[in-house]
């Protein structure tokens, strides 16, 4: 006799879906054990007593349904493992509300007038020229920032080439290009500094929010106690 195993089908994006399909699992399996479990004692009823159940067969069918079993209750066990690992990470990150954060990204929201973007150059910058775009990919403001090595900071007034000031609230991303004494290339590296207000779960990670602009707890880089002004 043969037992049919139940098919998970694997879904990482949505936790409740796994979950739903290992319940769905478990009570095919149960269906299929009590369904097992009456054609045996049939089996057993109507054997023919010169040639009675072959007891290795007998023991490989009891394996096989034992089996499934296990490894749907640990699947089960997993994904509870996953939830609660999930859970923590949020949890832990609640900490962050209220407090000066720089994450690495390079979106910002324009706040009391202004956006704060670090960045860090990976060698010597002679030149270093900045573009701010808004939403809609439109240039805003473009500038030279400062040069140097190492980490800086760039905060732009929030006003665009014409001098008018832009609506707080909106997102800009910084564009940077950085060059040495000899026109070659810079390497840079963009974050964004802000105070965390909001943590929450989405898709299964971890994001902040960081002066209005969501971004993965893992890109956050420092944490200072004190909120940015």
């Amino acid at each position: 006799m043969t037992v049919s195993t139940p098919t998970l089908t694997s879904n990482t994006s949505s936790s409740s879906s796994t979950t739903s399909a290992i319940n769905n699992s478990l009570a095919s399996l149960a269906s299929n054990s009590q369904t097992f479990l009456t054609l045996l004692t049939t089996q057993l009823k109507n054997q023919d007593p010169t040639s009675p159940l072959d007891t290795n067969q007998f023991t490989a069918q009891l394996t096989q349904m034992t089996g499934v079993e296990q490894q749907l209750l640990s699947n089960q066990l997993l994904q509870q493992l996953v939830n609660q690992s999930s859970g923590s990470g949020v949890t832990g990150a609640v900490d962050l509300i209220g407090k000066n954060v720089t994450a690495s990204g390079n979106t910002a929201t324009l706040q009391d007038g202004a956006a704060t973007w670090q960045y860090t150059l990976g060698g010597t910058a002679a030149n270093v020229n900045v573009q701010v775009t808004d939403s809609s990919g439109n240039v805003v403001y473009s500038g030279a920032a400062a040069a140097g090595t190492g980490p800086q900071s760039f905060t732009w007034n929030g006003q665009n080439a014409k001098g008018q000031q832009q609506t707080n609230g909106g997102i800009y991303t910084l564009s940077i290009n950085a060059t040495d004494t000899s026109g070659n290339a810079v390497n840079v590296s963009n974050a964004v500094t802000g105070t965390a207000t909001a943590v929450e779960q989405v898709n299964g990670q971890t994001m902040v929010t960081v002066g209005g602009v969501q971004v993965p707890l893992t890109s956050v880089t420092a944490v200072n106690g004190t909120a940015s002004t």
